[in-house]
């Protein structure tokens, strides 16, 4: 930092201060004071900044500034001399129900753009999704019915208010000024660019060359998204680093438009908490959504790969670059335990959602479930009937009494992997943990109990659990 009359500034060096004698982050006074000043900072004003101090906190999550930072700068300076707002665009497509915390590294610069005082608009694409952003995809998407896109944004706006000041941000639907467009002037904008520009994408002509097809939907996609940029005016875009190519067809719809062209911040896409490498997706379960509860939210954290630990710190929190780099250099010496930096990530990401006090009671349970090892003393678990569940097999029981679970074949990779077990605590303390066959994620709670309780412990067992992972179902046999 630089700039020592700032209000950042100050809260840096506040955050140092903490540190300074490597405090113990897996609970304690010292990680609620930081909490409480991450918190503060997702609602601190920027506007105290330089305009090149600005630009150095957006370019320092992003992937890609285009055309550069120094076009960035000046573009914040320029605004500040003029005294105007500056369009700040950042656009989703409502194709599934879910957002998660991949889709918050763009909002959250989008937040800092809108706490330096600039004009933040937040597009719903309802008319986009239709088309289906073709990027990336080796087949044609399904085209979704007005009642699939309603159905989507029924829980939009709620799940990403923790990230905007919808008393100053714009949350728009994109029908507005594309359901009314007349053919005449969408064929004035196609005509000005050339077929190359879509055509030379290597998405699309790996598709072409493999024969699956390509629609003409699919292949004017960007230009149909490059009209909200142009009917905002904007001067910055936020999007996603698989959304380069189509916010570069942004910038050149609006050259032929006759508006200048906006700047485009791109930044990395976020790896899922199974740490295998594939970005973070609801259909591949490695994902951490808004809408889950703060457990959820909370104990997902906890059990992503450590080697993810770093890119979280930089992207789901306000830590600033120093603050990183100084906490993984604690860890490293072994001043700071590991599982505390992961606390605090966990804590504050849950925070930020859902606020501090059920974060708070998120790692309570946390801890209690998984570091005292009593389950039986966690409040909260779901608890299904083995008698009255004889036709549900393991594997839908988890889908259907906990939030985060997202498929059966979930489970069953689980299971592959060894990590559906079978829990039995007696009223002596002693726990029994017996892992289960891939196989048994296809029975039912009552023919496990009968091969595994009635042996070991059929009136002892006073707690009889099943755990996917990290996630637990209590088993009773009331009857």
């Amino acid at each position: 930092m630089t700039e020592p009359v700032s209000r950042l500034y100050a809260s840096h060096e506040a955050l140092l201060k903490i540190l300074a004698p490597a405090p113990d982050l897996r609970r304690g006074a010292a990680l609620d004071t930081i909490l409480e000043i991450l918190a503060e900072r997702r609602g601190m004003a920027l506007t105290d900044l330089s305009p090149s101090t600005q630009a150095e906190l957006i370019a320092g999550r992003s992937a890609q500034v285009l055309p550069g930072v120094e076009q960035l700068t000046a573009l914040l300076a320029g605004a500040r001399a003029e005294g105007r707002k500056l369009t700040v665009k950042f656009g989703i497509d409502p194709t599934a129900a879910d957002v998660h915390v991949g889709h918050t590294v763009p909002m959250r610069l989008a937040s800092r753009f809108q706490r330096m005082g600039h004009r933040v608009v937040f597009i719903v694409g309802d008319i986009t999704a239709k088309i289906g952003d073709p990027t990336g995809r080796s087949v044609d998407r399904p085209q979704l019915t007005d009642e699939d896109i309603q159905r989507n944004l029924a829980t939009y706006r709620r799940q990403v208010s923790p990230f905007f000041d919808f008393e100053r941000a714009e949350f728009r639907f994109n029908s507005e000024w594309l359901a009314p467009i007349t053919l005449p002037r969408f064929l004035g904008v196609l005509e000005k660019l050339p077929a190359s520009a879509a055509l030379q994408r290597e998405d699309f002509r790996a598709r072409l060359a493999a024969g699956s097809g390509l629609s003409m939907a699919e292949l004017v996609y960007s230009v149909v998204m490059a009209l909200d940029s142009v009917e905002l005016e904007a001067d910055i875009e936020l999007g996603g680093l698989d959304q380069l190519l189509n916010m570069q067809m942004c910038r050149r719809v609006m050259e032929t438009s006759g508006q200048r062209p906006e700047v485009i911040i791109a930044t990395g896409l976020i790896e899922g908490t199974d740490g295998t490498g594939t970005k973070m997706s609801k259909s591949k379960g490695n994902y951490v959504g808004l809408a889950f509860d703060p457990k959820d939210v909370f104990g997902k954290l906890m059990s992503a790969a450590d080697r993810l630990l770093p890119d979280y710190l930089r992207t789901l929190t306000e830590l600033l670059e120093p603050e990183v780099e100084l906490l993984l250099a604690l860890a490293a010496e072994r001043r700071i335990h590991p599982m505390g930096l992961k606390t605090l990530l966990a804590a504050d990401v849950t925070a930020t959602i859902h606020g501090f006090e059920a974060a708070t009671e998120a790692r309570t349970a946390f801890h209690t479930q998984f570091s005292a090892r009593r389950y039986s003393q966690t409040p909260g678990i779901p608890t299904a009937d083995a008698r009255q569940t004889r036709d549900t097999s393991v594997a839908a029981l988890f889908v259907q009494l906990t939030d985060a679970v997202p498929s059966l074949n979930h489970v069953r990779r689980v299971a592959a992997g060894g990590g559906l077990r079978l829990i039995i605590e007696t009223g002596d303390s002693a726990q029994e943990t017996i892992t289960l066959a891939a196989a048994d994620a296809d029975r039912t709670p009552a023919e496990l109990l009968a091969e595994h309780c009635e042996k070991t412990a059929s009136e002892t067992a006073s707690s009889i659990f099943l755990r996917c992972g990290r996630h637990l179902l209590a088993i009773t046999r009331a009857g």
